[in-house]
């Protein structure tokens, strides 16, 4: 029998999630709950780009979904910005007994010595009472920031650092909460966007340092920060809106775990709105954008990941890709210990199997 799924969060993670759910076999879709009023009525196959209807009209409450009874919940809501709200989510869908896996919130992706215990225990009391698991992964943190990295690290006799860089032209996506609310492209310099308030940023992939470290078995004595910003020459648009003069037109960012004063555990972003911005920040290893992982030991690697897509570019490719990664592990989130699982926790995810490509 098909699990039953239902779906919350219709945007730009979401819509392909969704439609990984409805293309998939191994699962049976009960409900949609989306967030803007607009969307509510419309079939689930719309909202995942699809041309056949589902029969699954979107709710705008998440009660509806769930009473749906669902087996597990995709939960690609944003939580950027409503870390709160998304923990609440989190919490009310476990406590209903129903497994979840998500792309957000992010913090979930390995939350401890990163949130307060008064954060993390109700997700973990609620889904233990209910007998249930919680998953949250995506790309960045993601599969590129821990499953990846781990592998490799399986075949190393020693090691002296992992670096996981994100490189990548963020001119084609069109998120635009999180390009400009978040990150703050087209910013002027003198104001603060909320990724770069001091703490943040090792509060946002703080999750991923804990978990290489704990997955390493490395023990980290703090974790610091530090970001570089470059201004626009001249305004031009992008596909999240439009880019002043003067305001943020490329960011690198590093966090870094730091174990005896050196840093164990890195984790780099460089993103750019136009290829040709500092090119003395690291370069992609194909154009648009790659993911790099760097292990410096016995042995030491580079290994460059290149998202590809029939369907869009290079950013396009990378969220088809978390999507996948938490869709893909519905059975194994299932069969799972109750609680907040990780990457450590689960066994090896695959796919399911060869579907059918079109040739043109």
């Amino acid at each position: 029998m098909p699990i039953r799924v239902a779906h919350v969060g219709t945007g730009t993670v979401g819509r392909l999630a969704l439609r990984h759910v409805i293309d998939d076999p191994r699962f049976e879709l009960t409900g949609v709950c989306v967030s803007t009023e607009e969307k509510v009525g419309r079939d689930a196959g719309e909202l995942a780009g699809l041309d056949a209807d589902t029969g699954i009209k979107a709710a705008g409450e998440l009660d509806a979904v769930l009473a749906t009874r669902p087996e597990v919940v995709v939960y690609c809501a944003m939580g950027d910005n409503r870390l709160r709200e998304a923990m609440e989510d989190c919490r009310r869908i476990l406590e209903s007994g129903t497994n979840v896996v998500g792309t957000a919130p992010t913090s979930l992706i390995y939350p401890w010595q990163v949130l307060p215990d008064k954060w993390v225990d109700p997700i973990e009391d609620a889904a233990r009472s209910a007998g249930v698991s919680i998953f949250v992964n995506g790309v960045d943190p993601g599969f590129a920031n821990d499953l990846m990295p781990l592998t490799l690290a399986g075949t190393c006799r020693t090691i002296e650092q992992v670096r996981c860089v994100e490189i990548a032209d963020y001119a084609s996506y069109a998120g635009a909460t999180v390009m400009f609310d978040v990150m703050g492209f087209g910013l002027q310099e003198e104001k603060t966007p909320l990724l770069l308030i001091p703490g943040v940023l090792s509060s946002a992939w703080g999750v991923t340092i804990r978990q290489l470290a704990t997955g390493l078995g490395i023990e980290i004595d703090e974790i610091v920060e530090s970001y570089e910003r470059e201004p626009a020459p001249e305004a031009f648009d992008v596909a999240a809106g439009h880019i002043p003069k003067g305001g943020m037109a490329a960011l690198r960012f590093q966090v870094s775990g730091m174990s005896a004063g050196r840093p164990v555990l890195v984790v780099e972003h460089v993103t750019r709105l136009r290829a040709e911005l500092r090119p003395d920040w690291a370069q992609p290893a194909q154009p648009g954008g790659s993911y790099r992982i760097e292990i410096t030991g016995e042995p030491s690697y580079t290994v460059d990941i290149c998202p590809a897509s029939r369907e869009g570019d290079h950013n396009h490719a990378a969220i088809l890709a978390g999507a996948g990664r938490i869709v893909n592990a519905i059975p194994a989130v299932m069969a799972a210990e109750p609680g907040i699982r990780t990457t450590l926790d689960l066994p090896l995810v695959a796919g399911n199997g060869f579907g059918t490509v079109s040739q043109e």
